[in-house]
């Protein structure tokens, strides 16, 4: 059996999902106390501020960064690490924007989407009878 493998440390990516910056990624910079940690991101519509433990996420994507390292230190080495391209390869990021797209489908999306499936479901049907039979 394996251990726990996410733990809260300076460098570890984190989700933030509560919150006005709800649904963007930081990296932890700092740790103010077992409750609070500093997060950072490249990102401007994410300002460096003191997020609580219980509003984070920790992804299992860690960096390269010192201690405190100030904002322009970690732009350079999340642009250097690729954390933006790792981040959206992983299925989390992938079932998260499918999410987003889901909520924003209008009625008619939803019923060509409904057809899509019913399409896809009787094509399989066909081909699991086509095998039973021979």
């Amino acid at each position: 059996m394996e251990g726990f493998k996410r733990y809260v440390e300076v460098g570890r990516v984190v989700l933030i999902n509560k919150g006005e910056y709800a649904g963007k990624i930081a990296a932890i910079v700092d740790i103010v106390d077992h409750r609070r940690v500093l997060v950072d991101s490249p990102c401007p519509e994410l300002s460096r501020h003191v997020a609580r433990i219980g509003s984070v996420v920790l992804t299992p994507i860690v960096m390269q960064v010192p201690r405190g390292a100030r904002s322009g230190v970690l732009a350079k080495k999340w642009k250097a690490q690729e954390i933006c391209n790792k981040w959206n390869s992983t299925a989390w990021a992938k079932s998260l924007h499918a999410k987003k797209v889901r909520s924003q489908l209008n009625d008619f999306d939803r019923f060509a989407v409904m057809r899509l499936k019913k399409q896809r479901r009787d094509q399989v049907n066909v081909a699991v009878a086509k095998t039973s039979k021979a």
